[in-house]
């Protein structure tokens, strides 16, 4: 243990056991180590100048010079606020003090020339700085040097933690670590990367002299994080794999035979190939598969799901196909009943809706190995639910569930079943890398040939009824229409009268009896959603007005235009799966985004980004870039990734380099005994301390 680093936060001087206490409540610094891990958010070059003409362009801290021309003192309730114009030769702003005006106005000079540091906000009609910082400008030492800013709060400021604040103590302590902050990295690594070393990173990131040392401490500081993080997923799915024995599949086995050379609707892809040699090599090994498939809309996961689960059956194994919704697994019970009609394959279905009776007769064939395919909801994971040798665990929209949910399918067996989660949610590679590293990673990115692209355009109310023809044009000629409405848990009764204004506008624009229209909501009983889903399946209905209920498991080819409403407040993840609903039959399909005239420059690129391509690989990137990697994977998936400094959004290529200097270091020495890697398995024993082993579970 480093004596230093562990030091309470409190005996650093300026700080205190009452400073301390809100160190640690507002931000969790409790120790030395701590601060100096809590890293500056931005820099500015203090040895530059601004003038007040460009102040409101750069959105940003600026520092100015000039002087003071007039000071005036408003009474504001038991407080006053304090302002002082400020001139240079460009214009004048006012300088803005809403607290302590007693002390600060003695100090300010009319006609003094005064350097000025902050940021220009906007009150009123004006542009103004509050609580500058304000030194005058013969008193300016002349140090060229990058400032940290730090982020803060008013609580923090008020105890005087404001960035500044944080900024003092920090500096304070960066001086006193020389010789105090062991190396954990390897000096081959460091030599091979052009890393500076820990110390130095630490230092030089709090009192930086210029740009480019900060990039070479934000650089060191990052590998560091990505390298160990790395590193961690690839032991842990050492440990699983040395620890955790599988079924071997030796056959083929005459269902997939069978099935294959009879059976299968259309020729696999190149990509889907690939995919399943990967998969047979897994069974072969004798250890526990844990794969997962990525795969835009529409590529054929189902089918190389199948195809998994039919090597599991042709050796004497059940197969279980677990989805997050009741519509999903229903569609998938269909699909796959249809694919295996000429076959003599049982398969069966179980959710929530299951009636008690017929529940009963699935779990009794389940457990005596009649059922041989199990499809199913939530409804799986239950005590009563057992099978009679479980062997290949297919799990859809995998980032629904939670890994402790998962968890209770992968002990089904004695011997674990092997696992392959999907998701139709295309995820960028240093995403899959870091939330998946402990997964092996199958991508399938080529789409079925014959499958024509989807056009996507993007229109303003003002078109409304332009659309409304358009759509007119298409029904005539026989397609169907879906029209959704975005649904936030937040405001569910405003949804819905969103919803049904939208139903009553679209029923009075498309009468009886030449056009029928579908509704369907989440507030719906599950047997009139069903209803109004085979009305539209079915063609007698030619317009489906819905939420997003029908964002994954509805498959109706005639669809061919998808509309989508207020289309600003979806993700783009959510509006490129919306738009996987269209394009699945032989006619061209298309995506009408409709949104407001106001758009935040996030929504604008949303809509530009869809509009431009179908990729959703390339959606993802623009996705993580947007959004960050913890608004994309959710809690469930990202509850151990703290990073400090790292972003996975821009780097990618640190991401790749650390994977791989990981896996070369594990590979040459899988336990980390050599000498040269004690600092490394060191460090890792602390990242790893106290964190529970769900790799084992995907």
């Amino acid at each position: 243990m480093n004596v230093f680093l562990q030091t309470p936060i409190e005996y650093l001087k300026g700080v205190g056991p009452q400073r301390a206490e809100i160190l640690k409540k507002e931000l969790g610094i409790r120790t030395f180590e701590d601060l100096l891990f809590y890293f500056p958010f931005r820099y500015i070059n203090r040895s530059q100048y601004q003038t007040i003409s460009e102040l409101p362009y750069l959105d940003s801290y600026a520092q100015i010079k000039g002087r003071i021309i007039q000071i005036s003192e408003t009474p504001v309730g038991k407080q006053s606020r304090l302002t002082a114009k400020f001139q240079d030769q460009t214009g004048m702003i006012d300088l803005v003090w809403f607290q302590g005006a007693k002390w600060i106005k003695p100090m300010l000079k009319i006609g003094t020339e005064y350097q000025i540091f902050g940021k220009a906000k906007i009150f009123g009609s004006s542009w103004n700085i509050p609580h500058p910082e304000i030194v005058e400008l013969e008193r300016v030492k002349n140090e060229v040097g990058f400032q940290p800013i730090y982020s803060s709060s008013e609580k923090l400021g008020m105890k005087g933690f404001s960035s500044k604040g944080i900024e003092k103590i920090t500096k304070a302590l960066a001086e006193q670590i020389r010789g105090k902050i062991p190396e954990n990295l390897p000096n081959e690594l460091l030599r091979d990367f052009h890393l500076i070393s820990r110390e130095e990173a630490l230092f030089q990131i709090h009192c930086p002299s210029n740009e480019q040392i900060v990039h070479s401490a934000r650089t060191r500081l990052k590998f560091e994080e990505l390298f160990f993080l790395q590193l961690e997923m690839l032991m842990r799915k050492q440990i699983s794999m040395s620890k955790t024995k599988g079924h071997i599949f030796k056959e083929v086995g005459e269902h997939f035979t069978k099935f294959y050379d009879h059976h299968l609707p259309f020729e696999l892809t190149n990509a889907q190939k690939r995919v399943l040699k990967e998969i047979r090599k897994d069974f072969m090994t004798g250890h526990h598969m844990n794969r997962l498939l990525q795969g835009d809309v529409g590529s054929g996961k189902t089918l190389v799901a199948l195809l998994t689960m039919l090597f599991g059956i042709g050796n004497g194994f059940q197969a279980a196909l677990m989805a997050p919704t009741e519509i999903l697994a229903n569609q998938h019970f269909i699909t796959i009943k249809d694919f295996l009609k000429e076959m003599n394959v049982n398969v069966e279905l179980l959710t929530g809706s299951v009636k008690k009776k017929d529940r009963k007769g699935i779990h009794e064939r389940l457990e005596n190995g009649e059922t041989q395919i199990l499809i199913g909801t939530h409804a799986l994971l239950e005590d009563v639910v057992k099978f009679q040798n479980l062997g290949i665990v297919v799990i859809d929209e995998q980032h629904r569930f939670g890994v402790a949910q998962r968890a209770k399918l992968w002990k089904k067996n004695t011997i674990p079943p092997h696992v392959l989660v999907m998701t139709a949610t295309p995820i960028p590679r240093t995403l899959a890398m870091t939330f998946y590293g402990d997964l092996d990673v199958s991508v399938i990115d080529e789409l079925p040939p014959g499958r024509k692209p989807i056009s996507t355009m993007h229109k303003f109310e003002a078109s409304r009824l332009e659309v409304f023809g358009f759509m007119k044009r298409e029904i005539t000629l026989g397609r169907q229409v879906y029209i959704v409405y975005p649904l936030i848990k937040e405001s569910e009764s405003m949804d819905y009268n969103n919803l049904m204004d939208g139903y009553e506008a679209i029923s009075r624009a498309f009468p009886l009896p030449n056009f029928r229209v579908s509704i369907v909501h989440g507030q719906m009983k599950a047997e009139d959603k069903e209803f109004e889903m085979q009305r539209f399946i079915k063609g007698e209905t030619q317009i489906m007005v819905a939420t997003t209920v029908i964002e994954v498991g509805v498959n109706v080819p005639n669809a061919s235009i998808m509309i989508i409403e207020s289309a600003e407040r979806f993700g783009l993840s959510q509006l490129h799966q919306l738009r996987g609903r269209v394009g699945r039959g032989a006619e061209k399909s298309y995506c009408v985004l409709m949104t407001g005239i106001k758009l935040s420059k996030e929504s604008k690129k949303r809509m530009e980004t869809m509009v431009r391509t179908n990729d959703g690989f390339e959606i993802a990137e623009v996705d993580l870039e947007l959004r960050g990697p913890g608004d994309i994977m959710g809690t469930q998936q990202s509850g151990e990734l703290d990073l400090k400094i790292a972003d996975l959004a821009k780097d990618g290529q640190l991401v790749s380099q650390a994977r791989e200097y990981a896996r070369k270091i594990l590979q040459e020495d899988p336990f980390l005994e050599l000498p040269k890697n004690h600092i490394v398995k060191e460090q890792l024993r602390k990242v790893m301390k106290a964190k529970p082993n769900w790799s084992q579970i995907s």
